[in-house]
């Protein structure tokens, strides 16, 4: 076989089995499957979070509460599918300290991590540095929720329904100041018929 036909065969072969990467807007609406992505994530916590944030509960608590400090507990995937809650949690956070309408606080994995650095700084560190143990902001609210999926199928067509659901409760006293929730219904058409 000459070298020039082993070189387009080769050249062949290698673009048969090319990938092409296209970078896109992290903001950007992608949605290839019909499943629970990043865009679901973002918009139905930025949505929550300005509807939690706009009820008519906010002026009445910060009437004798300035500036509530908030803590997001679990958000259960409840869902047909495997959902990262931890994701949405992240986005639920970033949009309620983006609000500017409360305090925030480490969840409970979070401060675990930081009581073992206190630990270890009490062992380790310069007294001038150190941070103290026992001085931690306590939450006075906490966003609860779940994710809710149903799916309508008739062979490759599918409508997929998301609910999410949140509360947020008072945790002194468990009174439910909020609860709110956002649908996304997709339309999906696919040639396997397995969602």
């Amino acid at each position: 076989m000459s070298r020039i036909l082993q070189s387009l065969l080769a050249a062949a072969l290698l673009t048969g089995c090319a990938t092409k990467v296209t970078r896109v807007s992290h903001d950007s609406t992608i949605d290839l499957t019909g499943k629970w992505n990043d865009t679901d994530s973002r918009l139905t916590a930025e949505e929550m979070v300005k509807d939690a944030m706009a009820g008519p509960w906010y002026p009445r608590y910060t009437a004798t509460h300035p500036n509530p400090t908030v803590v997001v507990g679990e958000i259960h995937n409840k869902s047909h599918e495997h959902i990262s809650t931890e994701t949405f949690i992240n986005d639920m956070q970033r949009a309620l300290i983006n609000s500017g309408k409360v305090d925030f606080v480490a969840n409970k994995a979070e401060r675990g991590q930081i009581r073992d650095e206190k630990a270890d700084q009490a062992d380790n560190a310069s007294v001038q540095t150190r941070q103290s143990s026992g001085e931690e902001s306590g939450a006075q609210l906490m966003m609860i929720g779940e994710l809710n999926s149903i799916v309508d199928q008739d062979g490759g067509k599918a409508v997929v329904f998301y609910q999410v659901n949140l509360e947020l409760i008072e945790i002194e006293t468990h009174k439910k100041l909020w609860i709110g929730d956002k649908k996304i219904k997709k339309f999906v058409e696919r040639s396997e018929t397995k969602f």
